[in-house]
C-alpha cells in the first residue's frame, strides 16, 4: 500500500511494490500539471530494517528475480541475525502490516551468505598459511608448487569474493523491505479498526446551513483556485487577502509554542539528495510515489521537513550529553497526491504544495516513548487551544508506514465535509531511520569512574555506541488548519471568527468579513 496521505508524519510504505522499484521514472518540475512519467518490549526487539535504495534501473527485472542487476545507493545497519532469530515473529509484523516483504528470501539469502563468508574466510586462511610457507629458504620445485598453489587461491578467492559482493547487495535489498516491527498495543488490522484514545470538544451546532471551505473561501475572496490550475496545473491555489495573514499566523504560532517547549526552531532546505529520502523511509521513484524527483538529478523536492531534519545528524554520533535533540521546522512541503481524487480532496484538503511546521525528536532508545507521548500531548494542546473538536487515534497496523513502529493521527471535525479529517500525525520510528542514516550515540558511562580514561583503554570514548531513536509529528500542516478554522467558526452572516491564541500574530485582526461589493 502506498499512502496518498497529506501528513507526512504518515511516511508512505516504502517497499510494497518490491518490482516497480525498478522502474524509475523522473518528473520535470513545471508549472503545468505533473505528468508522474512496548509497554515496551525488551531493547532486542526494535531492530529497523530499511526499504530499498537502488542505484541503477534494471528494466523489467524484478528484486525478487534471479537476474535482478540493482546495487544499493547505500546499506542500512540491518541486524539479519535478528531477522533470523525473530522469523516468527518478523513474519506475523509482515503480514499484520500487509508488507509484500519476502521474508523467506532473506533468510534464504542470509544463510547462503554466511555460507559464503565461511568459505570465502576458509580460502582467506590457506591463502596467508601458503604466504607463510614461501617465507624463507625453499626448494625451487616446492615454491614453484607454492606459487602455482597461491595463484590458484587467489583466482578462486576473487570469484568468491565477487559472488559474495553480489549475494549482499540481494541481500541488503531485499531486506531493507522488512518494514519496522511494530509495538505491542497497536490494534491489528486496517484503518478502520484503530482505536480512538482521547475525544476533545463537541462538534459546532449551527443553527443555519454550514458552508465548506471552498464556498466559504470564494465569499470571502481568501482563494483563487481557478487561476492557480491555469498557472500551475490541479491541486495548486493562490491565498489571497486574510487566507495570507492567516497562513503567516499559524506558522508563526506553531513555532512559538512549540519552541517554548524547547524545541530548535529551524528552516530547512526543501531540495533534498534521493538517498536521504530513501534512508527517511520514503519512495522517491516509482509509479504511485508521493516525491517529486527533480530530472537528470539525484535531488527531489520534500514532502516534509521529516526528512532534511533526519538527515542534519547523517553519520555521525551525538554526545550522549546533547541528547534529547529536539527541533521544530517549518518548510514548503511538495506532494504528487497520485491516485488522490473525488469530492473528498476538493480544494486545500488535498494539494501539490503548501506549508507545513514540523516536529522532530532524536531521542536514546528507552526514552522514546516518553517522546511520543510528549509530542502527541503537544498537538493536543495546540489544537485544544484554538477550539477544535478532535478525536486522536492510535492507528492500526496496516495504516502504519514502514518506519512507524507506533503512529497517533489527529483528526479534526469538518463541518463543511461533514467527517472527521486528518490534521497531524505523530510517530515513533525507534532506529529506523537512524540504522540507515548513520545517525549514533555514546551512552555515558553509568560509573561515573569510568568517565576518566584509564591507561591502555578508552574510557568513556570506548564505549560502544548505539543507534539514536526518531520520532516525527505534525505541529500544524497549514492548509488542513485553514479548512478547520473557517468550517468551524463561520458565522450565519458569512464571516469568519478568528481564534484569539492567532489575533496577536495576525495584528489584532477578530474577524474575516464579507468584502463589500462597489
Amino acid at each position: 500500500m502506498i499512502s496518498c496521505n497529506y501528513l507526512l508524519s504518515r511516511a508512505p510504505v516504502v517497499c510494497r511494490l518490491p518490482s516497480q522499484l525498478t522502474h524509475f521514472k523522473t518528473l520535470s518540475i513545471t508549472p503545468a500539471l505533473p505528468v508522474f512519467p512496548l509497554k515496551v518490549s525488551p531493547p532486542f526487539l526494535l531492530r529497523a530494517i530499511s526499504s530499498p535504495a537502488i542505484s541503477e534501473p534494471a528494466a523489467n527485472a524484478s528484486s525478487h528475480g534471479e537476474n535482478a542487476t540493482l546495487r544499493p545507493q547505500w546499506k542500512a545497519a540491518i541486524d539479519l541475525k535478528w531477522i533470523r532469530d525473530n522469523k516468527d515473529l518478523v513474519a506475523a509484523n509482515i503480514r499484520n502490516r500487509n508488507s509484500t516483504a519476502n521474508l523467506e528470501l532473506v533468510l534464504e539469502l542470509y544463510e547462503d551468505f554466511c555460507s559464503l563468508q565461511k568459505e570465502v574466510e576458509r580460502m582467506r586462511g590457506e591463502r596467508n598459511i601458503v604466504a607463510n610457507k614461501m617465507k624463507g629458504r625453499l626448494d625451487p620445485s616446492v615454491r614453484q608448487a607454492l606459487v602455482e598453489e597461491g595463484k590458484n587461491l587467489k583466482e578462486a578467492l576473487a570469484a568468491l569474493e565477487e559472488d559474495l559482493v553480489v549475494l549482499t547487495d540481494k541481500l541488503q535489498l531485499e531486506a531493507q523491505c522488512i518494514p519496522n516491527i511494530t509495538h505491542p498495543d497497536v490494534p491489528t488490522g486496517g484503518e478502520e479498526n484503530s482505536v480512538v484514545r482521547h475525544m476533545v470538544g463537541n462538534p459546532p451546532e449551527f443553527k443555519f446551513t454550514a458552508k465548506d471551505h471552498i464556498q466559504l473561501g470564494k465569499e470571502l475572496d481568501l482563494f483563487d483556485f481557478d487561476s492557480a490550475a491555469e498557472v500551475s496545473g490541479a491541486k495548486f491555489y493562490y491565498l489571497k487577502n486574510e487566507a495570507v495573514l492567516l497562513e503567516m499566523a499559524l506558522i508563526n504560532w506553531a513555532i512559538s509554542e512549540v519552541s517554548s517547549r524547547g524545541f530548535t526552531p529551524l528552516i530547512t532546505p526543501e531540495i533534498v539528495r534521493s538517498s536521504v529520502v530513501e534512508k527517511c523511509g520514503f519512495q522517491p521513484r516509482g509509479d504511485n510515489t508521493q516525491v517529486y524527483s527533480i530530472e537528470d538529478s539525484n535531488q527531489c523536492l520534500i514532502g516534509t521537513a521529516e526528512i532534511p531534519v533526519g538527515g542534519i545528524h547523517m553519520d555521525s554520533i551525538i554526545p550522549d550529553s546533547s541528547l534529547p535533540l529536539k527541533y521544530v521546522a517549518y518548510s514548503h512541503c511538495f506532494r504528487t497526491e497520485a491516485g488522490a481524487a473525488g469530492s473528498a480532496t476538493r480544494g486545500l484538503y488535498r494539494v501539490h504544495q503548501f506549508s507545513k511546521v514540523e516536529m522532530f525528536v532524536f531521542c536514546r532508545p528507552n526514552e522514546s516513548n516518553l517522546y511520543h507521548e510528549e509530542l502527541v500531548k503537544i498537538e493536543e494542546d495546540l489544537f485544544a487551544s484554538l477550539g477544535l473538536h478532535f478525536k486522536t487515534l492510535d492507528m492500526a497496523t496496516s495504516d502504519l508506514g514502514a518506519p512507524a513502529y507506533r503512529k497517533f493521527d489527529v483528526e479534526a471535525w469538518m463541518p463543511g465535509l461533514e467527517r472527521y479529517g486528518e490534521i497531524s500525525s505523530a510517530s515513533n520510528c525507534t532506529d529506523y531511520q537512524s540504522r540507515r542514516l548513520g545517525i549514533r550515540y555514546r551512552p555515558a558511562p553509568s560509573d561515573p569512574s569510568m568517565a576518566a580514561p584509564k591507561k591502555g583503554k578508552g574510557g568513556a570514548s570506548s564505549s560502544p555506541t548505539q543507534f539514536v531513536h526518531t520520532l516525527n509529528a505534525t505541529a500544524c500542516a497549514v492548509p488542513r488548519m485553514i479548512i478547520c478554522l473557517l468550517e468551524n467558526f463561520q458565522q450565519e452572516d458569512g464571516s469568519v471568527i478568528i481564534p484569539e491564541k492567532l489575533r496577536p500574530f495576525m495584528g489584532g485582526l477578530c474577524t474575516i468579513s464579507p468584502k463589500l461589493k462597489s
